[in-house]
């Protein structure tokens, strides 16, 4: 699919987050049309995406729709007005531990949201569709480091099953339409932006409050830490690639202990870390560790960013954002 010689709309799913507001930056600074919808719930403050959205909205080719994923008026709505050749599906609830406490919203938005927009497309095909998968379909894997090869049938969390779904959905999707899809799993994503329930988020900003911080385990749990710029460089180069339907890992494929990542914080921060700590809750897996040759491969997908200096440009947004921003920060 040659993207070059005309302009191209992309409708991004959940595109006020995290991972999407970057990747909509990234497509608006190269001259897409970017159509974002996102329903700007209250799993954290909505403000922290309305942030995303202001700097956004500064791309006259940049358009935002609020909306529920699940309503299929609203998607339906959106493909008649705008009629985007390329989706990326990045909208779920996310997070291991919240899905533990109310499993039925995570199937309801991860499955059934979903469906709906698959159905949608059906209607109003589309030239490629890019799904955000997790490593937390891999569970409590004993071979590392996990291939996209490896069997994904034994989940652990309820969000980890809601992705695993997403990707059976997806591929069944592209057997009955042909339409090329992409599935990205994605390792623990950290860096400016982040979502403020996540471990490195939550980290900085109670030990900048003078708070403990919780340890669940005893601290040798290991995550693949990955750069939020590695992730939208391999989401980038996913995006150009000719596939007609592909699993690629996206990691660091350097996974850290929990114990070292708190180390690095203090050491960065300067600062004396209370720790408190909790008993690993059931849906936790004890390590993350992308095999990433698929995606050097094919996608020429290489990250380049160390723990270190990754926490280090996190932790200096996040001191910019908690000055301009001291209630929500």
């Amino acid at each position: 699919m040659n993207t070059s010689k005309r302009k191209i709309t992309v409708l991004i799913t959940g595109g006020a987050g995290f991972i999407g507001s970057h990747f909509s930056e990234r497509l608006l600074s190269e001259g897409y049309r970017v159509v974002c919808i996102d329903n700007l719930n209250t799993f954290y403050s909505p403000l922290i995406k309305r942030i995303n959205l202001e700097l956004l909205s500064k791309y006259p080719d940049f358009a935002f729709a609020k909306g529920d994923l699940r309503k299929r008026s609203f998607i339906t709505q959106i493909f008649e007005t705008y009629r985007p050749q390329i989706v990326v599906h990045l909208a779920a609830m996310a997070g291991v531990r919240p899905s533990l406490e109310n499993p039925g919203l995570y199937i309801d938005v991860n499955i059934r949201g979903t469906q709906v927009l698959l159905d949608v497309i059906k209607k109003y095909p589309v030239e490629k569709m890019l799904f955000a998968s997790s490593s937390s379909v891999y569970g409590n894997n004993e071979k590392v480091p996990f291939s996209e090869d490896d069997n994904v049938d034994k989940q652990i969390s309820p969000y980890g099953a809601t992705k695993k779904m997403g990707e059976v959905q997806l591929y069944t999707f592209h057997h009955l339409t042909e339409i090329p899809v992409t599935l990205l799993r994605f390792f623990t994503v950290y860096g400016p932006r982040q979502r403020p329930e996540m471990a490195i988020h939550k980290f900085v900003r109670k030990l900048y409050r003078n708070r403990p911080i919780p340890v669940y385990g005893d601290g040798t749990t290991a995550r693949d830490y990955t750069f939020f710029a590695d992730i939208i460089a391999g989401l980038w180069n996913a995006f150009h690639h000719e596939d007609e339907f592909a699993i690629y890992n996206l990691g660091n494929s350097e996974p850290v202990k929990l114990s070292e990542l708190i180390e690095i914080i203090a050491e960065i921060s300067g600062r004396e870390p209370e720790l408190e700590y909790k008993p690993l809750p059931p849906g936790d897996v004890v390590q993350t560790f992308a095999d990433i040759n698929r995606a050097r491969t094919r996608l020429d997908y290489d990250p380049k960013t160390s723990i270190t200096d990754g926490l280090g440009q996190f932790i200096e947004w996040y001191l910019f954002m908690k000055k301009e921003h001291p209630r929500l920060f």
